[in-house]
């Protein structure tokens, strides 16, 4: 067994160095696309260096800003819950874009197809990575998809 030992001033200056975000310096977001992927509206990877990472719960969304129902409205319900998304992720010092990987679970498979068109029209060309589940129900009854996912803010 090989053991180093370290004084404990520099500890804590690796400690404080981490804890200032001072470690290491941010770089781009790469994306590893393919051809398939790229269709359906994902990255095969998300590829990041430094940035602060978020992990955002599952957000649903059966009503929109003004209270009206959205109950019988894929379109609304995903675009509300990337409004929603977004809003956290600028609490939080990002934006939309900064999302690396999604979990979305839907309540018909025959939603992905629109899911997808939506998923373009949102994040145009660098989608974060993703799975497509799909379940008999989700918390709210009216709810047809949920999305969860990771971003990293302060990569490109």
């Amino acid at each position: 067994m090989f053991s180093i030992a370290f004084p404990r001033w520099f500890i804590g200056v690796i400690a404080a160095m981490l804890l200032l975000g001072l470690t290491a310096p941010l770089h781009a977001k790469d994306f590893i696309k393919g051809e398939r992927p790229q269709q359906r509206g994902y990255s095969q990877a998300v590829i990041t260096d430094g940035g602060k990472i978020v992990w955002l719960a599952g957000v649903l969304a059966v009503v929109d800003d003004s209270g009206k129902s959205l109950a019988g409205d894929l379109d609304g319900q995903v675009r509300q819950i990337f409004k929603l998304l977004n809003a956290t992720l600028e609490k939080a010092g990002g934006k939309l874009s900064d999302m690396v990987q999604m979990t979305v679970f839907i309540t018909d498979v025959r939603y992905g197809d629109r899911l997808t068109q939506l998923r373009r029209e949102i994040f145009g060309d660098n989608f974060p990575g993703s799975a497509l589940i799909t379940v008999t129900a989700l918390a709210v009854p009216e709810a047809k998809v949920e999305i969860q996912g990771y971003a990293v803010i302060g990569s490109k």
